[in-house]
């Protein structure tokens, strides 16, 4: 299902949605744009977001925006592994709900 190419359908969907597209594009721009935040940090953050919800487009497109905002193979690979902390600690803080019963 994953393929680059699929993407040059976006004019499709904006025309079929203009007024929600347009909206989309511009909080997209707004919200990567350089201000209190870097513009790095915050491609990083997408990064580790992608790997998280493994959108192999987002993990595409961000890794190669970080990488143009400066991001290093040991940025990159730092960031990995905090998106790796966040799942596993998402399933040991979820596993905690399979011992609700046990404590009737």
């Amino acid at each position: 299902m994953y393929d680059m190419k699929n993407l040059s359908r976006l004019p499709h969907l904006e025309a079929n949605a203009s007024e929600g597209m347009k909206a989309f594009w511009a909080f997209d721009h707004v919200a990567f744009a350089e201000g209190e935040v870097s513009a790095l940090t915050k491609q990083l953050a997408a990064v580790a977001v992608a790997l998280t919800t493994q959108c192999p487009y987002c993990i595409e497109l961000h890794t190669k925006a970080a990488r143009d905002a400066g991001a290093t193979d040991a940025q990159l690979s730092e960031i990995a592994l905090v998106a790796a902390a966040i799942r596993a600690g998402g399933a040991i803080t979820h596993a905690t709900h399979m011992f609700a019963s046990s404590e009737k």
